[in-house]
């Protein structure tokens, strides 16, 4: 590879720009503390730079001003009454705690006010920290918030000027990791095509469940980057590229996500054969084109051609014909019919799939359908009905706030306690080590308390060998750019840098040594305070809350089926916003289910029997989406007003009620009553249309998916009944 390819890949790297913009933020800070000889203003000034980076949010320039603006006002205040109050025990932990919720309640609002506010909260107790560890003469009130401050500002014009130059560059990168997750995601599909009878399905359906989650994630994230500079006033031809591109992925994860038959009848069906062997194949061949359109992204390079998916799939066709052909019958409705319609639907949209990964364009969505749903609030006013409706106890961001807020109340009690000289230190281990799960919080625990460790031993030994503080200056910066480029993937080795950042800061105020002991302690305390917390305020990995992640995917999926149905029925295929937003929710709600039963799995403490209850629900929820997943991969307009039509409409009422009124009953915790007996008078009539010889493919296709949809109907009226029976349930007899 040539030095100028190996230059593109590196700057190429997703904390590429966060890590230069650090870079220069924390060298300007240094060389000005430097050369002015104010090493007492080198910590408030470092401090507020890394807080504004942590604050930054990925939007366009102008909405990024916006931000900084506001971020910049909730900095100062925050400052400022930490400043007034900090002397005054008996209004600083009220305002401790109010503050602390208050600042994450905000994030209710949305995703961009969430990073402002636990920004603002971490720079709250930097004040703290700075203003315990000056030890020159007595100054101003508004000095040290104004050094905060400023270090905020001058690294937020960085980063603005540096996003207003580099516009492309974010949304390419993060549509790359998007189509990285989808290549993932299709190698963990594939993983259920082993042609093995002694295949661990449900291992093998949560790894799919955790690469489903990631690319919902990336789905969203790579959706907020867009929506920004798609407002903005500059021309938008490049931007609508990568629109078609988000798109493009969009349709991919629907085809991929397609179930339309169970893995284990497929496998039982043709396992003399070689087609599983084929189909695993192919998801294998789509998921390197994925790679290789990822590629293309992020280094600007042409993708590979898709010649090698497709001759992939003409060995499955052809697979699939040669069973068929050396069957000596196959009467429509038995088992081996059923497997060989499946399998040869999953043909037909696979080659969709490779249509739509291969595709250089990529291909085109109509003008009038090629917009995104803004999540941001149009008004404070909208802002505020958000956060009051986040305002209860049903509401996990409302239990996270509560914890954190109990948690850095009592680490303040312990702090005046201890040692008030550095006990901050045990706030700030707090803040950061509390999360909103408990999987999430027990990893961080490990990852900051193994890092600060290692950090801490790392600092002592370069304060030996680097005592001259130019060296020290320059280790600062480089530990810094190493926070910032590894606290997303590499937490350890984050809490590490920021470790060696801190010791060799303090150091330039004469009190590096001094803080090796009260850190590492601190560390301990702060991230005991945050584990006992999760564990005893509304813990949420217990069984309960596997109610209301249940009762949200039913709403999502039934609202989702609703919109297949009007694409069925009335306005035929079409991505359109009302469609994408339905097909969004239900992704986003099956992920979120899927992120709690991990987190309960994860549970030491936890009840067999409950782990094993979250595993059928997530499992079954899994089935559904699949299934309505392949509803949307085949969807087309059913030719006119026909009796099967009304059949085919009454029963997809049936199934989207009835999803709908689990959910109310769910979060009510009332019993679960349906019809099953019309249900079974639906069940009878969709399944006399699959196996019609005179209907038409498409209708069979629907009527066959609605009937696995009733079977799992019938799965979650009892998974509903044993929830709302169980003693979890707060509302049970």
């Amino acid at each position: 590879m040539s030095p100028r390819a190996t230059l593109n890949r590196f700057v190429a790297l997703d904390r590429f720009a966060d890590t230069i913009r650090i870079l220069l933020a924390l060298s300007a800070v240094t060389l000005y503390t430097a050369v002015t000889d104010h090493n007492d203003q080198l910590i408030p000034l470092m401090l507020g730079v890394i807080a504004a980076g942590i604050a930054e949010t990925d939007d366009s320039w102008r909405a990024r001003a916006r931000a900084l603006t506001l971020t910049l006002a909730c900095f100062s205040t925050a400052a400022l009454t930490v400043e007034l109050l900090v002397e005054r025990e008996v209004l600083f932990a009220p305002a401790l705690a109010l503050g602390s919720f208050g600042l994450v309640m905000l994030g209710a609002a949305s995703v961009r006010y969430a990073t402002i506010g636990r920004a603002t909260l971490l720079l709250a107790i930097y004040t703290m920290i700075g203003v315990s560890q000056h030890t020159g003469p007595a100054r101003a009130f508004w000095v040290e918030p104004a050094l905060l401050v400023a270090g905020a500002g001058g690294y937020g014009l960085l980063a603005l000027a540096w996003q207003a130059i580099f516009v492309h560059r974010p949304v390419r990168q993060s549509l790359a990791r998007l189509y990285d997750a989808l290549s993932a995601y299709l190698a963990a599909k594939a993983a259920l095509f082993e042609p093995s009878g002694e295949l661990d399905v449900a291992a093998r359906r949560a790894g799919l469940a955790h690469e489903n989650a990631r690319v919902v994630a990336a789905l969203n994230d790579t959706r907020l980057a867009l929506i920004d500079r798609l407002s903005g006033r500059r021309s938008r031809s490049a931007m609508q590229a990568n629109l078609q591109f988000y798109l493009a992925a969009q349709d991919i994860h629907e085809r991929a996500s397609s179930a339309h038959y169970p893995y284990q009848r497929l496998r039982d069906t043709f396992f003399h054969s070689d087609v599983m062997f084929r189909a695993q194949r192919l998801l294998h061949a789509i998921g390197g084109g994925l790679t290789d359109r990822a590629a293309s992204l992020r280094y600007g390079q042409a993708p590979a051609a898709g010649a090698s998916m497709r001759a992939r799939h003409d060995e499955l066709v052809a697979a699939i014909d040669y069973w068929h052909a050396h069957q000596k019958s196959l009467p429509r409705g038995t088992g081996d019919a059923e497997a060989l319609a499946a399998a040869r639907d999953i043909a037909t949209n696979l080659h969709a799939l490779i249509d739509r990964v291969a595709d250089d364009g990529p291909a085109r969505q109509d003008a009038d359908t090629a917009e995104l749903a803004d999540p941001q609030p149009d008004s404070a006013l909208e802002a505020g009905r958000r956060i009051l409706a986040a305002l209860t106890p049903a509401s996990a961001r409302f239990r996270h706030a509560l914890r954190l807020s109990i948690a850095l109340l009592a680490g303040y009690g312990l702090f005046l306690a201890i040692h008030p000289a550095q006990g901050y230190w045990i706030l700030l281990t707090t803040l950061l080590v509390c999360q909103p799960d408990y999987a999430a919080t027990r990893k961080r625990l490990v990852q900051r308390i193994g890092g600060t460790l290692a950090g801490l031993v790392v600092g002592w030994a370069l304060l030996r060998l680097f005592p001259v503080p130019e060296m020290q200056f320059g280790l600062i910066v480089v530990s810094g750019a190493v926070f910032f480029a590894t606290r997303f993937r590499r937490y350890f080795v984050a809490a590490a840098a920021i470790s060696v950042l801190v010791l060799l800061s303090f150091e330039q105020v004469g009190s590096g040594y001094d803080l090796i002991l009260p850190r590492l302690v601190d560390t301990l305390i702060g991230g005991g305070l945050a584990a006992l917390v999760m564990l005893f305020v509304w813990p949420d990995w217990r069984e309960r809350e596997l109610h209301h992640r249940l009762a949200e995917a039913l709403r999502a999926h039934g609202a989702y089926l609703r919109a297949l149905h009007v694409q069925y029925i009335e306005s035929g295929r079409a991505d359109d916003l009302a469609y994408r937003v339905a097909r969004r929710a239900s992704h986003n709600a099956e992920a979120s289910l899927a992120s709690h039963v991990a987190t309960a799995l994860a549970d030491a403490h936890g009840d067999r029997a409950d782990n094993r209850c979250a595993l059928e629900v997530l499992a079954t929820s899994q089935t559904m989406i699949g299934h309505l997943s392949a509803l949307g991969a085949h969807r087309q307009r059913l030719a006119g007003a026909t009796p099967e039509q009304d059949t085919l409409t009454r029963a997809i009422e049936h199934i989207a009620d009835a999803w709908e009124h689990m959910g109310d009953a769910l979060i009510r915790g009332d019993d679960i009553s349906t019809n099953t007996r019309e249900a079974a008078l639906y069940y009878d009539a969709v399944a006399r249309l699959a196996d019609a010889p005179a209907a038409e493919p498409a209708v069979r296709r629907l009527a066959y998916l609605l009937t696995r949809l009733f079977d799992e109907l019938a799965v979650l009226r009892d998974l509903s009944q044993r929830l709302t029976a169980g003693p979890s349930n707060p509302n049970a007899a």
